[in-house]
């Protein structure tokens, strides 16, 4: 099981390939906020940083995200 990620410290796994483009992910709740008001990029838990301008519901969940959020669950509730 891979340790959990601390919030400042994000993995670069962007390729620079597109492939996350493909994915719905996981994001802060104050910079979603902070999107919606100042239109400031918000970045998601895998370390990929854009502007959110789709639904997200039609794509696929990021899985990067998905385990960093499972892995956050489990040692909230491990504590």
């Amino acid at each position: 099981m891979q340790a959990p990620v601390e919030p400042d410290q994000r993995p670069d796994v962007s390729h620079g390939d597109g492939d996350h483009d493909r994915f719905a992910h996981y994001v802060n709740k104050r910079d979603l906020e902070r999107f919606r008001r100042k239109g400031t990029p918000v970045t998601a838990l895998c370390g990929k940083r854009w502007k959110p301008d789709g639904d997200p519901s039609r794509y696929p969940m990021c899985p990067t995200c998905a385990e960093l959020v499972a892995d956050r669950i489990a040692g909230s509730l491990g504590s």
